[in-house]
């Protein structure tokens, strides 16, 4: 090789040996944000990027009037109005208006999930939603409702939040009427008409309709209840549950039936308890004839023909189809009366015995039979009395 065939290939190596640093600084973050520490390649970005931290959205949508910080996200969201969702999951067939956003999606399938978090284990498929995660953690909710007061982990979480205030359900259901607040509710929603329930519980068999639904349940299976009651110590799996439960120690029952005015907690409660005003009763056992306002009842009802009792009692032996069952029994052995009458003192196990006794005093017999016209407290007493007139001795 002579010295110009030297020199010339020393120059290409110096040439190649600086585009490899521009390449390996071209991956590293070195720009960071004042604000929130994050990191970017380019300047450019971090100057983009520190718009959001300003507050300044001069670009609108003229269809929804959403504001956004930059030209090229208006774009982007213009394309939701238009419909168009040129980008299709080949696994599912779920559509969608942003390749970046199939990409997103096509890594669920794939099962891969290389984000965990340190704290409790779960894992992700996109760091991003391991970040979002781990605010839960981090117990900060940044994000309050002006109206309830309510606060959020994200921004997104209060948006949605607030939908519920503004009272606007845009999204309706053809099958039964239902409506609500955003399209992901009503599609999730639908999936209970089509009957499929494609998550299945390893443990007993349950199936749901969504994957959520059945990661909630297996909780369950774990007897991990992580959320204690301040005020009675119970547990509970899920932190929506404990809030549920409290209500209950605050004594507010804001929902009230306007026929017979017993008032409730929650509005699903006073919802369910609006079926029996109605009569209506669509569920119905196919063994036996008798008839249910909800399946749950149904379900419940039917596990005393299965004549399946999984939970006994260790101090008698005596076993239920229930566990709500076997802790009600249990109460009786503990000798605990805690419901006392305030009109003769006398005292019972359980707050609905207390309630039937009262009616005692009350003299109010509301309950008649139709052949003798005797008269009785309770729905369950009059049952009784009938099977006289049947003629049926068990």
């Amino acid at each position: 090789m002579t010295s110009t065939q030297k020199d010339q290939h020393g120059a290409r190596s110096q040439r190649s040996q600086e585009a490899d640093k521009r390449h390996r600084r071209k991956g590293q973050k070195t720009y960071s944000c004042d604000e929130c520490g994050k990191d970017f390649t380019q300047s450019g970005h971090l100057k983009s990027h520190q718009l959001i931290h300003s507050g300044v959205k001069p670009y609108s949508c003229d269809e929804c009037g959403k504001c956004f910080t930059l030209a090229h996200n208006l774009k982007r969201h213009k394309v939701i109005h238009s419909g168009v969702k040129p980008y299709s999951c080949h696994e599912c067939g779920k559509d969608f208006t942003q390749a970046g956003y199939l990409k997103n999606h096509q890594l669920i399938h794939s099962g891969v999930k290389p984000y965990s978090c340190d704290e409790c284990g779960k894992s992700f498929t996109l760091a991003g939603s391991l970040k979002t995660h781990q605010l839960i953690h981090s117990g900060v909710k940044a994000y309050s409702c002006d109206l309830c007061g309510k606060s959020f982990t994200e921004v997104g979480s209060l948006k949605r939040h607030q939908l519920i205030h503004s009272g606007v359900k845009s999204y309706s259901c053809d099958l039964c009427g239902k409506s609500f607040t955003r399209a992901g509710s009503l599609k999730i929603h639908q999936l209970i008409h089509n009957g499929v329930k494609p998550h299945s519980c390893d443990l007993c068999g349950k199936s749901f309709t969504e994957a959520g639904s059945l990661n909630k349940h297996q909780l369950i299976h774990s007897g991990f209840k992580p959320h204690s009651c301040d005020d009675c110590g119970k547990d509970f799996t899920q932190a929506g549950h404990l809030k549920t439960h409290q209500l209950i120690h605050s004594g507010v029952k804001a929902h009230s039936c306007d026929l017979c005015g017993k008032s409730f907690t929650q509005a699903g409660e006073l919802k369910r308890h609006q079926l029996f005003h109605s009569g209506f009763k669509p569920y119905s056992c196919d063994l036996c004839g008798k008839s249910f306002t909800e399946a749950g009842n149904l379900k419940t009802h039917q596990l005393i023909h299965s004549g399946f009792k999984p939970y006994s009692c260790e101090l008698c032996g005596k076993s239920f189809t229930q566990a709500g069952h076997l802790k009600r029994h249990q109460l009786f052995h503990s000798g605990v009366k805690a419901y006392s009458c305030n009109l003769c003192g006398k005292s019972f196990t359980l707050a609905q015995t207390l309630k039937t006794h009262q009616l005692i005093h009350s003299g109010v017999k509301a309950y008649s039979c139709d052949l003798c016209g005797k008269s009785f407290t309770e729905a369950e007493s009059l049952k009784k009395h009938q099977l006289i007139h049947s003629g049926f001795k068990p």
